[in-house]
């Protein structure tokens, strides 16, 4: 799976692309991510990737050349190939949901964003969903950008060693995880729930699904609106 990310900051992405699953992935190329610095592609001699909007108001806009320039010597007429993901707050609302989804396309680019915001001639031709990951508002898409990237990669074959585990995470059964506990199962007089050393399969699974279910109640109510 490839993921292109148009960014005016690349060296954002150095150290989080070599750590952890994200980096070991990357290493065994199970993923392919890369950069692409579109103010490369801006055409004046000052290399400017913003200007000021048409029509007056505070703020810079990204210029639509330089994305467009950028876009095109990737793609190479080639865009049935790509799925594109603009990064912005007016998107739909990132989730595990859409996580599963992105893992069906082949190679994705995302346009991260900054400023006021960019030139909507990008979205209207280049961009096939907006996606934002909450109600506030960032510096520029570089963060979400490695989130999803992120979200994504776990779900894929082979990346984590027991997928297991990842088809348990919150929000894949639409509820919140479950309390996790380890060794030692007394910790300065702190102790691990009995069930859960007993041994007693169904009486264990019985306390997850209600662990689950008094946690989502408590944190996320609006999930259960979803059953």
């Amino acid at each position: 799976m490839e993921f292109h990310i148009f960014t005016l900051f690349p060296e954002f992405f150095e150290s989080p692309l070599k750590t952890s699953i994200l980096g070991k992935a990357v290493e065994s190329g199970k993923v392919k991510v890369k950069t692409h610095n579109f103010r490369e592609f801006a055409t004046n001699k000052h290399k400017n990737a913003d200007d000021y909007p048409f029509g007056g108001g505070a703020g810079m806009i990204l210029k639509a050349e330089p994305i467009f320039r950028c876009y095109e010597n990737l793609v190479q007429g080639k865009k049935n190939e790509f799925y594109t993901i603009f990064l912005t707050p007016t998107g739909r609302v990132f989730n595990q949901k859409i996580a599963h989804e992105l893992t069906h396309k082949q190679k994705i680019i995302f346009i991260c964003g900054h400023y006021k915001g960019v030139d909507q001639r990008v979205i209207d031709e280049l961009v096939d969903e907006e996606i934002s990951l909450g109600d506030f508002v960032l510096t520029g898409g570089e963060f979400p950008s490695l989130a999803i990237i992120d979200a994504v990669t776990r779900l894929l074959p082979e990346v984590i060693g027991n997928i297991e585990s990842a088809n348990t995470d919150s929000f894949e059964n639409g509820l919140l995880d479950v309390p996790h506990y380890t060794r030692p199962a007394d910790f300065r007089g702190l102790k691990v729930p009995e069930v859960l050393l007993s041994g007693h399969h169904k009486n264990i699974e019985k306390w997850k699904s209600e662990k689950s279910l008094e946690k989502t109640k408590k944190v996320r109510p609006d999930l259960l609106d979803k059953f």
